[in-house]
């Protein structure tokens, strides 16, 4: 799907605002409200845009422990790969998993609700290629720049 500089404003909008009116984003974009909603709709179906998250307050919710990982499989088979991946994903607490090059294999986000809950979920990813995992963890202490969108005015060629 080609984006246009009005498609690229609305994408902008949305993933700064995802609860703004459509009326008023047709008024920032320059849009009939029906123009609009119909933009955002095919957007939404070329799959560009969703799911909507709310962005949470966590340590205002509750206590928790946010753990970044990396990790390193020592057996570089498909096979071994995608079973580490399953079983990252089968734990709520990896928010996040990216398998990337480099000096090890994935990286993982965890939020855990104490050390011993992060243990927990660190063993159990030691056990699925006994062996062959190695796990090289960072306890997060501030969040300097949280994410909050992706700069798109840079990163789309006009």
């Amino acid at each position: 799907m080609q984006l246009d500089n009005i498609s690229q404003k609305i994408l902008s909008t949305l993933q700064s605002e995802a609860r703004i009116t459509n009326q008023d984003l047709a008024d920032r974009v320059g849009l009939s409200p029906s123009s609009c909603l119909n933009r955002v709709r095919k957007l939404e179906s070329a799959q560009l845009i969703g799911p909507y998250l709310g962005t949470l307050n966590l340590p205002k919710i509750c206590r928790s422990v946010e753990v970044i990982v990396t990790v390193s499989l020592k057996d570089q088979s498909t096979e071994a790969f995608r079973t580490f991946q399953t079983a990252a994903q089968g734990h709520p607490e990896v928010v996040e998993c990216y398998t990337v090059s480099g000096s090890f294999d994935f990286f993982l986000r965890i939020v855990a609700p104490d050390m011993a809950r992060y243990n927990a979920i660190n063993d159990q990813l030691l056990d699925i290629l006994p062996g062959m995992v190695n796990i090289s963890s960072h306890v997060v202490l501030t969040t300097v720049k949280p994410f909050r969108g992706y700069p798109l005015d840079t990163l789309i060629e006009e």
